[in-house]
């Protein structure tokens, strides 16, 4: 499986993520949308968004894994954050860095009013191809 992240000319260029991914590969592999709930199902970090981040990209790490896909193999990424405001992003930058490192797949952020618990601040989903 090949990537190739592209930010084309007269885009901006960004600091965290890809516009364009091209994939090459021969199995896709979805991951619902992943929140802040440890193994046992309790919500890790209520009102802390880096906590938060931190247990939602290594829930994403983890559904990864058991398809036998790696984070270097994600190729987008949708963020849902309840209640957005512009200081989040640095804070979910922390999460997405602790499982991607410098790996930066397309992603779109929404801001939403909330999510399906009133606790929950953030949750992602992710697309990875392998080969």
């Amino acid at each position: 499986m090949t990537l190739q992240c592209i930010n084309p000319d007269g885009i901006p260029t960004p600091e965290h993520y890809s516009h364009v991914v091209v994939a090459q590969g021969s199995r896709l592999v979805f991951v619902a949308g992943q929140t802040a709930e440890e193994d046992e199902g309790n919500l890790v970090g209520p009102g802390d968004m880096v906590k938060q981040a931190r247990q939602v990209f290594a829930n994403i790490g983890r559904a990864l894994a058991a398809a036998g896909a790696r984070p270097s193999q994600v190729t987008k990424l949708n963020i849902f954050v309840a209640g957005y405001k512009r200081e989040h992003l640095e804070m979910i930058e922390q999460g997405r860095i602790s499982l991607f490192a410098d790996h930066k797949p397309a992603d779109t952020l929404i801001g939403v009013a909330a999510l399906s618990h009133g606790d929950y601040m953030l949750e992602v989903d992710a697309v990875a191809v392998i080969g």
